[in-house]
């Protein structure tokens, strides 16, 4: 049976997750093929510009100190330090001007997967009357997952793009159990050309 999506409109938002150089190939934490989303999304983006839908990006925005790196205990390299070329978004991803940038993980205490957490995102989100979300970005079996969840706990339809999105997958069939595990929150798998026809 063919899916049914209503295309984006003023109450949709597309959120695009991390898309920084930290997580492309070349970068401190890179996401395998990372970039090759950043053309997908940059369509995704014209999109619901023309059809004046939110716009939000977040980004990991990292104290060098921060809780989350080896050399803190935590489990990651250094990445995404804020103000370093690291944690600029790709140069290739076409964001408007109003896009709203949501800076996460800030305090070198607290680290944060979702976009939702310790920002303003669902402030932002509900003081527009948003009621639909489309999410794509890196990486699938992390931030992008963490992500979606959240929106379907706090109640968003929530679509989940599955053509802009790449994950790290460190045990094989990881981004296969974050896809099932969003599905299963009721998050609703979608590509473009989905949305387009």
């Amino acid at each position: 049976m063919k899916k049914i999506i209503n295309p984006p409109d003023c109450q949709s938002a597309l959120i695009v997750v991390d898309v920084q150089n930290d997580f492309c190939p070349g970068g401190a934490l890179a996401v395998r093929a990372g970039d090759e989303i950043v053309p997908v999304l940059n369509r995704y983006l014209e999109l619901f510009q023309k059809a004046r839908s939110g716009v939000y990006a977040t980004r990991d925005w990292h104290p060098r100190n921060h809780s989350s790196f080896k050399r803190q205990g935590g489990p990651w390299p250094d990445h995404c330090v804020e103000n370093s070329p690291g944690a600029e978004f790709h140069p290739g991803l076409r964001l408007p001007h109003d896009t709203v940038v949501i800076s996460k993980a800030v305090r070198p205490e607290t680290d944060a997967y979702s976009g939702f957490e310790g920002t303003n995102l669902e402030l932002y989100l509900k003081r527009k009357g948003t009621q639909r979300l489309f999410v794509g970005g890196l990486a699938t079996d992390y931030c992008v997952k963490q992500t979606v969840l959240d929106a379907r706990r706090l109640g968003f339809e929530t679509y989940l793009l599955t053509d802009a999105i790449r994950g790290i997958d460190a045990k094989k069939g990881d981004c296969e159990k974050a896809i099932e595990e969003m599905e299963k929150a009721g998050a609703i798998p979608v590509t473009l050309e989905e949305i387009l026809s």
